[in-house]
């Protein structure tokens, strides 16, 4: 039996069949990983490069940007390369670091997209006071806030799962590390400890949906008091992409952290890890281009021709 301290390094689920599928693999997840860098650098640039975008909303949709090219650079590279060079291994350390860098970035945004909704009722329900409650200052603390509690909530969750003794071998039935996969690979009671770190953690992340949840409650009711239909377009066009967003974040992170293991499988948690953590970064800048105008209009000043009406 396998522990802890005689681990030197992991393996991660082949990809099965002929030389072709790996190719394939390599092939698909290689275009949604350029895909992903080509819109989240070009919200990045475009959001940097034209001042009248140095506002609240740009900015937290710019750090939700920067958090979406972390998170995929983070776990696809190096199944990437893995299916390139068939193989399976990748270090205890570099497991580690992966396991570190996707809670974070993911915690992270999760409490980004919290502060984005509260900047979203401010600008709707409050829009007299949007200057004074969300003022440069602000915006800073608590794009902060949301880095740090994302930082310490991945720091705790690292250290403790490894430090658990690892009994059940060393294969991760996933395209990367992640803490339900590890926590399989523990003995059968020391895994408690980390369970308990879990359900802290959901009832943090309860308590900002539970906000989330409030603050389109009241932004809903402010839409609909709206007189004009442009008006309401207008709200509307900056608040459905937001929510599209936290729905499928949510909706596929829960799944993955929170199901049970009865229905557990590795087919299974391929394709929700693939859902949580390569979806939404490739689709975020095509979901927030879209329905915003005035995004578009400076991306069709940055790339000629892009976004124009035919």
């Amino acid at each position: 039996m396998a522990n802890s301290s005689s681990i030197t390094h992991f393996l991660l689920l082949p990809f099965p069949g002929t030389r072709q599928l790996q190719l394939l693999h390599f092939c698909l997840f290689l275009a949604i990983y350029l895909a992903a860098l080509l819109g989240n650098g070009l919200i990045i640039t475009t959001i940097a490069w034209h001042h009248h975008l140095h506002t609240p909303m740009y900015f937290f949709l710019l750090n939700l940007a920067v958090l979406d090219l972390g998170t995929i650079s983070t776990t696809m590279p190096k199944s990437m390369a893995n299916s390139l060079w068939n193989t399976r291994d990748i270090s205890y350390a570099g497991c580690a670091a992966q396991v570190l860098l996707v809670l974070f970035l993911m915690d992270t945004e999760y409490f980004l997209l919290t502060t984005m909704s509260y900047d979203r009722y401010v600008a709707i329900c409050r829009p007299l006071h949007y200057e004074t409650l969300l003022g440069s200052r602000v915006c800073l603390h608590m794009a902060g806030a949301a880095w740090a509690c994302g930082a310490l909530n991945a720091l705790l969750h690292t250290a403790n799962t490894f430090s658990l003794p690892l009994c059940q071998g060393n294969a991760v039935d996933q395209f990367f590390c992640e803490v339900p996969q590890i926590l399989k690979l523990s003995c059968s009671t020391s895994y408690l400890r980390e369970l308990w770190l879990i359900v802290v953690g959901a009832c943090l992340f309860f308590v900002c949906f539970v906000f989330i949840v409030v603050s389109y409650v009241q932004i809903f009711r402010a839409v609909l008091r709206i007189p004009s239909q442009q008006g309401r377009h207008k709200a509307f066009a900056t608040c459905l992409p937001h929510l599209a967003v936290v729905s499928l974040f949510l909706s596929t992170a829960i799944f993955a952290y929170l199901k049970p293991p009865s229905i557990s499988s590795p087919s299974l948690d391929l394709v929700v890890s693939v859902l949580y953590s390569v979806v939404p970064p490739a689709v975020n800048p095509l979901i927030y281009s879209l329905r915003n105008q005035e995004l578009k209009a400076a991306l069709s000043q940055l790339i000629p021709g892009c976004f124009q009406k035919q």
